[in-house]
């Protein structure tokens, strides 16, 4: 197999390290400490790449690449530092406003020319903005209370929806100098957004269903039962669109599949509820006791159970939790091959987690003995840690 070229050994001269951002500031590059990383491709749609093997006998394709701990901060329009090391105030506010609508824009553009899903969410956002105003409307004309507290939760969830829409135009654009890691976990961050909510909203079935209990206010409601057939009948399009991701316990292979399953979810729950309500009246109309409290019991154990999963996975990432997909014991093991060599002294410490559903990163510094090369270990460290899954690492080493 051929080898990988991912990890390159530099020297940085004499001339780059005095024109790099230490020097300019006064800093000092003599900091013992190296870090070497791998270089992957942050593109989620392609899947990992399958571990390579490292041949050790051709010098003309070195593996590593060192860097002085210095940063070099690129010029250009970007950035603008006067002497005091801050932004300059001249033309600020029309640089940012400018930036703000070309950012708007390009956000419309990757929208205009998104995927079926994206398109499909804009349909689903569409309808349930024109249903939930329509019923706001008739609402405050009729006096209907339960009307439009129906709405003002539906222009909630409409929110949220628009919310991830706007996470999957968004999480498409590329690294830049601000966010240097992308904005891939902006669709995690939707996912938790959504989740949170939906365990929130079955949270509150459960107050309105044990307050009915209490007070004995279940009745039959005309107009509250054309208004959940309504609202059925439009998110049932919304579990058709996004009828690939119903399932609870989804393998997230990328970001976008965590953002996809919350937005089905979403209106998978809403359905839930809307049937739920149907259910309890159609039980009313025929005499049962209690009808309204045990449907809003089932719909909101049942929301629960939905959303839970999600929660804890978006969670995790958002908390860098270590990965899932990596056993503990597989990072244990590695842990002892590394410490057993005899170049090594002991590793100082070892964090590893999860930046999008897919895409694993890791860090360690390793203690070394003084005196001795450092190469073999890091080629071997990088392709240990390589073979589990870990596609960005960086290893950082002392000498003692």
């Amino acid at each position: 197999m051929e080898k990988s070229d991912s990890f390159k050994y530099y020297q940085p001269s004499e001339k780059e390290s005095q024109n790099s951002w230490n020097a300019g500031f006064g800093l000092s590059v003599s900091d013992r400490r190296l870090a070497f990383s791998r270089q992957a491709s942050f593109d989620q749609a392609r899947e990992p790449h399958t571990p390579v093997s490292i041949n050790l006998n051709d010098p003309e394709k070195p593996l590593l690449a060192r860097s002085v701990s210095s940063i070099d901060i690129p010029t250009g329009p970007f950035y603008s530092l006067d002497e005091s090391n801050k932004y300059s105030g001249e033309g600020n506010g029309s640089a940012q406003k400018f930036s703000f609508l070309s950012f708007v824009f390009s956000i419309l553009r990757i929208m205009r020319s998104g995927n079926r899903y994206m398109k499909r969410l804009f349909v689903m956002i569409s309808l349930n903005v024109a249903y939930s105003t329509a019923e706001l409307v008739i609402g405050l004309f009729t006096g209907r209370v339960g009307l439009v507290s129906d709405a003002f939760h539906l222009t909630f969830g409409c929110g949220l929806l628009t919310f991830s829409l706007f996470a999957m135009a968004t999480s498409r654009k590329q690294p830049d100098r601000v966010y240097t890691y992308g904005y891939k976990r902006l669709e995690a961050l939707s996912a938790f957004t959504n989740a949170l909510f939906l365990l929130f909203m079955s949270f509150s079935l459960a107050v309105e269903g044990l307050h009915a209990f209490i007070q004995d206010e279940s009745e039959h409601k005309h107009y509250l039962i054309v208004s959940a057939v309504t609202n059925l009948l439009v998110n049932l399009i919304g579990v058709w669109f996004f009828r690939n991701y119903a399932r609870i316990n989804l393998v997230y292979r990328n970001a976008e599949d965590m953002n996809y399953h919350s937005v089905c979810l979403h209106v998978l729950a809403d359905s839930i509820r809307s049937a739920g309500l149907i259910l309890a009246s159609w039980l009313l109309s025929l005499g049962v006791q209690n009808a309204e409290v045990l449907c809003l019991g089932l719909v909101s154990v049942a929301v629960f159970m939905l959303v839970m999963p999600l929660f804890k996975a978006s969670g995790g990432i958002l908390l860098q939790m270590a990965p899932p997909r990596i056993p503990t014991s597989a990072l244990s093991k590695c842990w002892r091959q590394i410490t057993a060599r005899e170049d090594v002294v002991e590793i100082a410490q070892a964090r590893f987690w999860e930046f999008v559903p897919g895409h694993v990163v890791g860090s360690v510094s390793i203690q070394v003995k003084k005196g001795m090369d450092d190469r073999t270990t890091l080629q071997f460290v990088h392709g240990l840690y390589h073979d589990l899954g870990v596609q960005n690492l960086t290893v950082q080493t002392d000498d003692v």
